[in-house]
């Protein structure tokens, strides 16, 4: 189906979601939200429409350095599956090198096509984690989320600073716990 067609029917959607919470979607303020709710939408989950593989494929280079690489407070946003609210949160990322280095701005550009779906952030460390695994094959790879979820602080059971952190740690990450300590000593809050 073409993006006009789904942009259509999302648009639809809204429409009668807004009719069913008893509002007037002809009123002036909602005129259009619909619409406006549908290209949110679509724009939250284009993940779906993109290949972390082909982006990771075009900027991996043969580089002999071997020491960790790490990007900490990445920011991320996405939808929980559950709910279809939001959370949101810094990622940090480590790999140990093997004979390959990713060219830096990829690894956010992982992180948003994986967020851009709808998730649960358990399953959503774990993919940027395998990954990366799969595409470099580093010594390892560390992954931690930290994120605040919208569907704990606005409903349910509304804890306003409940961060939720997971984990994915493979390879050497998993194996050695000097490498895993040097990577959770380096994300460390200052």
């Amino acid at each position: 189906m073409n993006e006009s067609k789904k942009l259509e029917k999302l648009e639809k959607l809204y429409r009668s979601i807004l009719l069913e919470l008893g509002e007037d979607p002809k009123r002036k303020g909602l005129e259009r939200t619909p619409e406006r709710a549908a290209r949110a939408l679509q724009y939250l989950t284009k993940g779906y429409e993109e290949d972390a593989k082909t982006v990771l494929n075009k900027a991996i280079f043969k580089e002999r350095y071997d020491e960790m690489v790490v990007l900490r407070d990445i920011e991320l946003f996405s939808l929980c599956e559950h709910h279809l609210l939001p959370f949101y949160g810094k990622c940090h990322v480590a790999y140990l090198p093997n004979g390959s280095v990713v060219g830096l701005s990829k690894i956010p550009r992982i992180i948003d096509i994986y967020a851009r779906r709808l998730q649960v952030q358990e399953r959503l460390t774990c993919q940027i984690a395998d990954c990366l695994m799969e595409m470099l094959k580093p010594k390892g790879v560390a992954v931690v989320i930290e994120a605040l979820h919208l569907c704990m602080v606005m409903r349910g059971v509304q804890k306003q600073e409940a961060i939720c952190v997971t984990s994915s740690m493979q390879g050497a990450f998993r194996r050695d716990d000097r490498s895993r300590a040097e990577f959770l000593s380096l994300i460390k809050k200052s």
